[in-house]
């Protein structure tokens, strides 16, 4: 991963209260929550099973996105 993306992982994690202990960063990505980057800008559609059971996950027109800055940053960025 290139520096410039650890700086601003670190810098997003700073500000943000995790209810998962960003276990998607420690685990190195390799368990990160189903998303898809649809093109909005701070929402990802989220993809999992039970997406209301995400503290993060907001619906809107019977569909769940995910608001996490982390997972979005994730997705758009490092494209994972």
């Amino acid at each position: 991963m290139k520096e410039d993306n650890q700086k601003e992982l670190e810098e997003i994690m700073g500000g943000l209260s995790c209810p998962k202990d960003f276990k998607c960063h420690k685990q190195g990505f390799k368990l990160l929550c189903k998303a898809k980057d649809v093109g909005l800008e701070s929402h990802l559609e989220c993809l999992e099973e039970r997406p209301q059971d995400c503290p993060l996950s907001v619906e809107f027109g019977g569909l769940y996105y995910c608001r996490c800055p982390l997972r979005i940053y994730i997705a758009k960025e490092l494209k994972k």
